[in-house]
C-alpha cells in the first residue's frame, strides 16, 4: 500500500532540494505550487474567478499577472483566504489525479507550502518539515529572487509559526549545513518511511530533528 507524505517548509528553507532527493529515492512528488499554476492557467475556471474578483491581477493579454496577484494577497489576509477558496479545490482534484498514478507500494510526497495552514497534513500518513534559521532563509530568498528583505519577511509572516509547525511535524529536517548533510538527512527519513509502507494506519511519531544543508 502506498504511503502519503506531506512535505513543507517556509520560504528559503530548502524544501525544493528535499523534494528533489525524495524523487531521486523513488518517491512520486506532487508539487502543489505547480498544480496551483495549472488551476489558474489560461482558459481555466480558476482564472475566470480570479479575474472576476481582482481584474487588476490580469495582464494586457488576459493572463494572470502573478506579481500583481502576489502583491494583493500578501498585503491582505482576507484576499489570501479568498484566493485559497478559489484555487485549493482544483489543486486537490489535480493532486488526486496525480496520486492515482503511483505504484501500489510507492511513497507519494505532497509538496505543499501551506500543508499545516490548509489542514492537508491530517490526510497524510507522515509529515516532514524543513527548517532553517531566519537569517539564512532571508539571505537565500534574496539571492534567488531579488526580493527585498522586507518582501521576504512579509511572505514569512504569511506562513505558519515555525514553532507550531514543529509541533505538527513527524520529521523535522534542519537545513543549516552542507548540501551533502541535507541529502543524507533526507535519505534517513526515506529509509524510515519505507519501513512504514506495509502498514499506513495513521500514527503519531515523535518529531525528529535531522541536521541538514544550505540550499
Amino acid at each position: 500500500m502506498r504511503l502519503r507524505v506531506g512535505l513543507t517548509g517556509g520560504i528559503g528553507s530548502g524544501k525544493s532540494e528535499v523534494a528533489r532527493v525524495f524523487e531521486q529515492c523513488g518517491a512520486l512528488v506532487i508539487d502543489a505550487d505547480a498544480l496551483a499554476r495549472d488551476a489558474v492557467a489560461p482558459g481555466s475556471r480558476g482564472l475566470g474567478l480570479v479575474a472576476q474578483r481582482w481584474p487588476r491581477a490580469l495582464d494586457a493579454s488576459g493572463n494572470l499577472d502573478r506579481a500583481a496577484l502576489a502583491h494583493i494577497v500578501f498585503h491582505d489576509s482576507g484576499a489570501r483566504d479568498e484566493l485559497s477558496a478559489i484555487v485549493h479545490p482544483e489543486v486537490r482534484r489535480l493532486g488526486a489525479d496525480r496520486e492515482a498514478e503511483a505504484g501500489p507500494e510507492q511513497i507519494v510526497v505532497h509538496d505543499v507550502p501551506l500543508l499545516f495552514e490548509g489542514g492537508f497534513y491530517r490526510m497524510c500518513d507522515a509529515n516532514v518539515l524543513v527548517v532553517a534559521d531566519e537569517e539564512t532563509r532571508i539571505a537565500r530568498t534574496i539571492a534567488r529572487s531579488g526580493f527585498s528583505a522586507e518582501e521576504v519577511k512579509l511572505r514569512m509572516a504569511a506562513q505558519i509559526d515555525p514553532a507550531r509547525a514543529r509541533e505538527l511535524a513527524d520529521y523535522v529536517i534542519e537545513n543549516n549545513g552542507t548540501v551533502g548533510a541535507l541529502r543524507e538527512a533526507v535519505r534517513e527519513v526515506v529509509a524510515e518511511l519505507e519501513e512504514r509502507i506495509p502498514s499506513v494506519s495513521r500514527q503519531v511519531v515523535p518529531a525528529r530533528n535531522l541536521a541538514g544543508d544550505q540550499q
